[in-house]
C-alpha cells in the first residue's frame, strides 16, 4: 500500500538518512557530504516545527517533503527528497503533487523553493520558473530560487 501522510517528531533517522542517501546520489563527493551533514539532519524538532509528509510504501518511508509558511501568503518548500533506489519511478512528482494541491487549499498564492540545480528542470516540469539564485559553499555553484504563483 503506497500513502502520504503526516510525518512524526520519532521519523527523524529515516528522514534524515533518506536526505542524505538522496543528496549523495548526485555525485557529491563525501567531504562535501560531511561538510552538509548538518543542514541535512532532519531533527524532531523540525518535523514538530514544520509540515512534513512522507510517503510510504508497505509501511516503510521512501521520500517526503517539507515546507514552511513565510510571508506574503507563501510557502517555501524547504525538502523534496526520494530514496535512491526509488528515483525514477514517479514518486517525486506523486509528492509533488500532493504538495501543490495541499498549497491550492490553503488558499496561499505563492510557493518558492531554493533548487538543487540537478533538481531544476523537475521543478519546471509544474510551473515554477527561476526568480533568482544563490551562491552555495561550493565555488562558482548557485542554487535557482524557483517560484510558482498559485491562481
Amino acid at each position: 500500500m503506497t500513502e502520504i501522510i503526516k510525518a512524526n517528531s520519532d521519523d527523524d533517522k529515516i528522514l534524515t538518512e533518506i536526505t542524505k542517501r538522496s543528496k549523495a546520489y548526485w555525485g557529491y563527493s563525501d567531504k562535501q557530504m560531511d561538510e552538509w551533514s548538518d543542514l541535512l539532519t532532519i531533527t524532531s524538532e523540525y518535523i514538530q516545527n514544520n509540515e512534513v509528509y512522507k510517503l510510504v510504501i508497505n509501511q516503510s518511508a521512501v521520500a517526503y517533503y517539507s515546507y514552511f509558511e513565510i510571508e506574503n501568503n507563501s510557502v517555501r518548500l524547504d525538502n523534496l527528497f526520494v530514496s535512491p533506489e526509488n528515483i525514477g519511478k514517479g514518486f517525486g512528482k506523486l509528492l509533488m503533487s500532493d504538495f501543490i494541491l495541499k498549497i491550492k487549499q490553503s488558499q496561499r498564492s505563492r510557493i518558492i523553493l531554493d533548487a538543487d540545480p540537478n533538481a531544476q528542470k523537475f521543478y519546471e516540469s509544474f510551473g515554477f520558473v527561476k526568480a533568482g539564485q544563490i551562491e552555495t559553499s561550493i565555488k562558482d555553484r548557485f542554487l535557482p530560487i524557483m517560484e510558482l504563483k498559485i491562481d
